[in-house]
């Protein structure tokens, strides 16, 4: 299994991104697949999960309400829509899988830790500055 993550860039505040990781390899129907942050001087962050199914997701408290994740399986492809876009949102962005086969499975209440993850992409800035 490979990620590649792209869409980053330089965005003013207040402004949208669409991030995509794209997954080959394998096929992606049976893994849960999380996009975490990393900002310089401080740790990484959990920024969204979504089951593989899709029928489940979650946010880290800092976007919700801002940024959306979704996901096709045929396209091997997770999304991260982020609106409203804030400096603090400037980080790395990275997206990870996790194996989690089963129609009812989900991302586990732990996974902002991102210690369940095996597989990561080689990240992508995103800059959010005037």
């Amino acid at each position: 299994l490979e990620l590649v993550e792209s869409g980053g860039g330089l965005v003013q505040p207040g402004g949208s991104l669409r991030l995509s990781c794209v997954a080959s390899g394998v096929i992606l129907d049976d893994y849960a697949v999380g996009w975490f942050r990393r900002a310089p001087g401080k740790g990484r962050e959990g920024v969204s999960c979504i089951s593989p199914s899709a029928l489940w997701t979650d946010y880290g408290d800092p976007v919700k309400g801002r940024f959306t994740i979704s996901r096709d399986n045929a396209a091997s492809t997770v999304w991260l829509q982020m609106n409203n876009l804030e400096p603090e949102d400037s980080a790395t962005y990275y997206c990870a899988a996790t194996l989690k086969p089963g129609p009812r499975s989900t991302c586990g209440t732990m996974w902002r830790a991102g210690r369940a993850f095996g597989t990561w992409g080689q990240g992508i800035q995103v800059t959010v500055s005037a």
